[in-house]
């Protein structure tokens, strides 16, 4: 009996040992292919820098520093060749900040109705309907701009057909759900007990708000306002349906300008050939926008970091 007993011991032992081991090799596998994706994702990044900073360091080649960065004018498609960038840089930040002016407003004043003013039942409703915008194709928020927007904003306004102003209000509307979701979340992740104790120092709900809950919340709430700077800063159909293609250096939103991704989204459809100067003016414009779009996570970084630690 004593044997028989050691012998059924051993086994589960061996069972045992069977078993953690290929425990043991399936986590090892699953830990290999998710590093492998997460490699993926970063050769991918890496892949996209090499050959945007590859292919603008050849256009270099051809056009100095002095002509895209000192220049006003930007016409490489025409005769008189200008390489100068910032037109394009100019009507990208006009369309931000038209949209801006937009979605701060929105986004803030809907994320702090739902998360302080709205009944439970409401507020299941409407973040959903708020957030369903961001799901609709930015080439329709373009040709709303262009087709309604704008015949609308003409009857009183001077606007040119394409134009800055009605590009930036969709964008605005487009971008409204960015930056109010994830103020939501950061106004709802402020503790109770500082609510309570603004109320119990006699102060209205309003300046609990506005004095507490906003300070409190306020990582959250610059980090939404700089997603959503680079969400415009990065948009393509709805700047080059409703603001037009004409690079100008110019703060009249009246007028039709140009952005960088539109200029670049003209360029990929395929009119200019592959390797020649104009082609390569796609990098050079991409990689500004890169930067540009680098320096603003960074700062968002930056911002949330500082001010997390502040309200922990």
């Amino acid at each position: 009996m004593q044997g028989t007993y050691q012998d059924d011991l051993n086994q589960v032992s061996r069972e045992s040992l069977e078993k953690n081991a290929s425990e043991d090799i399936q986590e090892k596998v699953i830990a290999a292919v998710l590093f492998c994706c997460a490699l993926i994702s970063v050769f991918t990044t890496f892949g996209i820098i090499f050959i945007i900073f590859q292919v603008t360091f050849e256009f270099f080649q051809e056009v100095s520093l002095a002509q895209f960065f000192l220049d006003t004018k930007w016409t490489p498609l025409f005769a008189e060749r200008h390489f100068g960038v910032w037109p394009l840089i100019c009507g990208t930040f006009l369309t931000t900040v038209v949209a801006m002016a937009v979605a701060i407003p929105l986004g803030l004043s809907s994320a702090i109705y739902l998360s302080e003013y709205a009944p439970p039942k409401v507020a299941t409703i409407l973040r959903p309907a708020v957030e369903l915008l961001a799901g609709i194709p930015t080439v329709v928020y373009g040709y709303f701009a262009l087709l309604f927007v704008t015949p609308f904003l003409r009857n009183f306004l001077p606007l040119e057909i394409f134009n800055a102003l009605s590009a930036g209000i969709m964008m605005g509307i487009m971008i409204t759900p960015t930056v109010g979701s994830i103020s939501l979340d950061a106004i709802k992740a402020v503790p109770r007990s500082l609510r309570e104790g603004a109320y119990a120092l006699g102060i209205t709900k309003l300046e609990s708000i506005f004095k507490v809950v906003l300070p409190a919340a306020l990582s959250g709430i610059t980090a939404s306002i700089i997603l959503g700077i680079s969400r415009a800063v990065g948009e393509t159909m709805t700047v080059l349906i409703a603001a037009g293609q004409q690079p100008r250096l110019t703060v009249n939103l009246m007028e039709s300008v140009g952005t960088m991704t539109a200029y670049m989204a003209q360029i990929s459809g395929g009119d200019s050939p592959r390797g020649s100067l104009n082609f390569k003016t796609l990098y050079a414009v991409g990689a500004v926008l890169f930067i540009l779009t680098l320096l603003l996570n960074i700062v968002s970084y930056w911002i949330s970091r500082r001010f997390k630690e502040k309200y922990d």
